[in-house]
């Protein structure tokens, strides 16, 4: 089982991005499962989402201690917020950000990609909104879900030209992962 942790801040479509993985991980057969985890917090609170992908039945229901994967959408959490807490060693940690890894400061044995989603989002789709770009970042870097399956996820859940630029930033962010 893999498990994907999201760290954003409310308004920024944290839970948005890990029921997107979900789906797209259900269309490429596997089990699957997402959740947020919130209070009562206002737009612009962090906000920590949750997703899980297997080829067996998920039976676990906690919270996600020790992913393989993070998500991080706004960098302005860095100081605030342990994203890096309880990764793997092995995992990988993709941050929006235009900085390098390295100028990150960020204390993990994991490794750190980062991509400057909001940018990306600004050009293809017309706001900063970038939890699609970074999913196509997520699918490009790990190889965990297809991006056909992402597509079909955001054409399932978005109307005509609003999916079609969202499949457009999950394309260019996956070749720059990628590549």
């Amino acid at each position: 089982m893999k498990e994907i942790r999201i760290h954003g801040r409310g308004g920024q479509g944290s839970v948005t991005a890990a029921e997107l993985i979900a789906v797209a991980a259900f269309e490429d057969g596997k089990w699957s499962q997402a959740f947020p985890y919130f209070g009562t917090e206002r737009r612009g609170a962090p906000v920590t989402a949750f997703a899980r992908i297997s080829d067996q039945p998920i039976r676990i229901r906690s919270q996600i201690y020790e992913p393989d994967y993070v998500i991080v959408q706004d960098p302005s959490l860095i100081p605030a917020v342990d994203v890096a807490s309880g990764m793997k060693e092995n995992g990988l940690l993709i941050i929006n950000t235009e900085k390098k890894p390295s100028e990150l400061k960020i204390h993990t044995s994991a490794t750190v990609k980062t991509l400057d989603a909001t940018a990306l989002a600004l050009e293809v789709i017309g706001v900063p909104i970038v939890n699609t770009s970074l999913l196509g970042a997520f699918a490009g870097a790990t190889k965990a879900i297809r991006i056909e399956s992402i597509n079909k996820a955001i054409r399932d859940r978005f109307p005509g030209k609003i999916a079609d630029k969202n499949v457009a930033a999950v394309k260019r962010a996956y070749e720059m992962m990628e590549g």
